[in-house]
């Protein structure tokens, strides 16, 4: 992120945000060198502070997106009616051939439009192929530092094509398509561990609170020796490790036909699932393996408005609270989903929640969705010290204009954060004690300049892509049938195997 502001503000004359309290009572806080150091009522300003009137805003710490996709800015809108398959199909079409330049400008779409709505920092999960690069994710990292944005950065990487590790996939397509995609193939395993290990030898952008990860993206499109050449890595660097586990029921049922045991269960066997370790999604792992993801510390990123649009479920956020895993929420990529609006994936969270059982006591509070979106969402991404307005935390605070119709009249602050709020009231958005967002434009960018590059990006890439667009509609219908096919079979949660014998899956 860019530089937290050194020196001494004093917030005066706004209405703080607290779960704990039905309506957001005044309150002046007190930030020195991007960190706050008091807050209280009629709090004195000292000699050397700027003092920022707060008076009709309402004050809460910076959204945390704890799953998204820097590499989805310029694949935005592309896709209807796909699954995750089909999405995954389209990956070469979509996200092809980029340059230096528009990786780092994918990012910056996604980081600005992140800031504009109230978010301050990104667990982000970046695809790069055929490798992942050193200078590919110094832009991504570039991109946030410019617009300002705290981050985690974890390269996506596998040594299976999805075509491998869907059984019966190929087989299933005519003999050219089939010849094509047979001929695809991911980097050998040592290779993309050995770049992994460049990355993360060679990070330079930890001391600006962004940070690198590891994913190795879907677990069974890892062999046991990559996914243990992940762990290992993450282990020897210190960093954190991230994964799309259970995220459609066709992941589920391959890891019943593959391992025998669930997805999570293969993992944990390995040693992956520890208090450094996300599965995103996780809407088809049953409660063994949400209280083995308890037990170890680990967190789940839900993706609400993902799991709808790709047809993958609904996350049983209820039940993992209860069992006790730490949840933090996420837009994923603006490729799926299609924004980076946390309001509205806090919104998708709760409204899912209940729409599982008819029983409100079954269904997740606004303020354990509001705790997921900012605490739970810190934890998964490793930090401790943002999430919350409070003594000795960064000062990550977002302004809501009161004057916007959605607060007409001001009842319960968290409710209508998490349930009215659309972004539209994000006055201003501070990192740090430093203004990204002030008065509703960006301070560190030219958003206008954006639009033009964007465009022309699109416009080269879709004819750097068209032959891989060409591919993608020829496997579409294959993998448009056989995946939910497949996918159809009985699975029932809290059960390791499905109906049928896996022999018979």
């Amino acid at each position: 992120m860019a530089a937290p502001h050194q020196g001494t503000l004093l917030i005066r004359g706004g209405l703080l945000a607290d779960a704990g309290i039905r309506r957001a009572a005044p309150a002046d806080i007190l930030v020195r060198d991007g960190v706050v150091r008091q807050i209280g009522q009629g709090l004195a300003a000292p000699e050397d502070a700027e003092v920022i009137d707060a008076s009709g805003l309402v004050l809460h710490p910076g959204l945390i997106n704890a799953h998204t996709h820097g590499h989805g800015g310029l694949a935005r809108g592309q896709g209807d009616k796909w699954t995750l398959e089909l999405l995954l199909a389209a990956a070469p079409w979509i996200s092809g051939n980029r340059s230096l330049e528009d990786k780092k400008l994918s990012t910056l779409l996604c980081a600005a439009e992140m800031v504009a709505k109230g978010c301050t920092a990104a667990y982000d999960l970046y695809f790069e192929f055929p490798l992942p690069t050193r200078d590919g994710l110094d832009a991504v990292a570039e991109a946030y530092d410019e617009v300002g944005m705290r981050a985690v950065i974890a390269p996506m990487v596998a040594d299976r094509t999805m075509y491998e590790a869907i059984p019966g996939l190929v087989d299933a397509m005519p003999d050219a398509l089939r010849a094509t995609v047979t001929a695809m193939r991911a980097r050998p395993p040592e290779e993309t561990l050995s770049a992994m290990g460049q990355v993360l030898r060679h990070w330079r952008w930890a001391g600006r609170d962004i940070r690198a990860a590891v994913a190795p993206t879907i677990p069974h499109h890892c062999s046991t020796a990559f996914l243990c050449g992940c762990r290992d890595l993450a282990r020897e660097h210190g960093v954190a490790m991230h994964s799309h586990v259970g995220e459609s029921k066709l992941q589920a049922l391959t890891g019943i036909r593959t391992y025998g045991r669930t997805l999570l269960a293969e993992m944990d066997a390995y040693g992956l699932v520890d208090e450094n370790f996300t599965a995103a999604h996780a809407v088809w792992l049953d409660d063994e393996d949400l209280k083995r993801l308890a037990e170890r510390g680990a967190s789940v990123a839900h993706n609400p408005g993902s799991n709808m649009k790709l047809g993958n479920g609904m996350f049983r956020l209820r039940r993992a609270l209860d069992l006790g895993v730490n949840v933090g929420i996420g837009t994923d990529g603006v490729n799926s989903s299609d924004n980076g609006n946390m309001y509205e994936a806090m919104r998708l969270a709760s409204f899912t929640s209940k729409v599982q059982v008819p029983d409100p006591a079954r269904w997740a509070s606004v303020e354990e969705v509001y705790h997921a979106a900012t605490l739970g969402s810190a934890r998964a991404m490793g930090f401790k010290d943002i999430g919350a307005i409070a003594p000795g935390m960064k000062a990550d605070i977002v302004f809501l204009d009161l004057h916007a119709l959605h607060w007409m009249p001001h009842h319960w602050t968290v409710n209508q954060i998490v349930h009215a709020e659309d972004a539209t009231a994000v006055r201003h958005t501070m990192i740090g004690g430093r203004f990204v967002y002030r008065d509703r434009r960006h301070t560190t960018l030219d958003v206008a300049k954006l639009a033009p590059l964007a465009e022309a990006a699109r416009e080269r890439l879709e004819a750097l892509n068209a032959t891989a667009h060409g591919l993608f509609e020829a496997l579409e219908p294959v993998v448009a049938s056989f995946c939910p096919a497949m996918a159809a079979r009985p699975y029932h949660l809290n059960r390791y195997l499905c109906e049928a014998p896996a022999a018979q899956i």
